[in-house]
């Protein structure tokens, strides 16, 4: 929990007894590699603060392609935001991409937060608005590059994931196949 409340404070102040409530409404959880926190066409009733591990968002295309989204690492949370918030069916998998050690909130206890700590919602926000912007970030330079510098814009802003998670998984996100990424890899080696 230590992570999780030192993340939090990065966003805003909470007294000790706050940070109590928060410790007493989380739950650690782990999940196995290939495990689902979340899945497409159900609602997504739990947020997760990753402490361990990575998890890729996920969808597939109408050729039943799996096509990864994004990733996430430690000192992050997890989310299908839009299903967790308004209550419905989420269209992105949240799947563990190793050995993931969780801590968790069900909609219920991440309301009873809002509903109890003054700060809880502001510092919410900012978290959600860093998380876009970061995104953003990630996200723009893959827009209009080959894929050369995609792969070196990867490894740019997920520096620990490389040799974490299968090629198969980075090509996905790229947007090629893990070929042409396994070519690329041993061009700038």
């Amino acid at each position: 929990m230590e992570e999780l409340i030192g993340y939090l404070l990065q966003f805003g102040q909470l007294n000790q007894q706050q940070i109590e409530l928060v410790i007493s409404k989380g739950e650690e959880k782990t999940l196995s590699k290939g495990v689902y926190f979340s899945e497409a066409g159900k609602i997504a009733n739990h947020i997760g603060f990753v402490v361990e591990g990575v998890l890729m968002i996920c969808y597939y295309n109408k050729k039943g392609e799996e096509i990864v989204h994004h990733f996430v690492d430690e000192s992050h949370f997890v989310v299908d935001l839009e299903s967790f918030n308004h209550k419905i069916a989420s269209v992105v998998y949240i799947q563990a991409v190793t050995d993931c050690k969780l801590i968790t909130f069900s909609y219920e206890n991440f309301k009873k937060l809002s509903e109890t700590i003054i700060v809880w919602d502001e510092i919410i926000h900012k978290i959600t608005i860093k998380t876009l912007l970061d995104k953003v970030n990630v996200i723009q330079p893959k827009l209009n590059t080959d894929a050369k510098n995609r792969y070196m814009d990867f490894l740019k802003n997920y520096p620990r994931l490389a040799n974490r998670i299968p090629l198969t998984y980075i090509a996905s996100y790229l947007g090629i196949t893990a070929t042409s990424l396994s070519r690329i890899r041993k061009n700038i080696s």
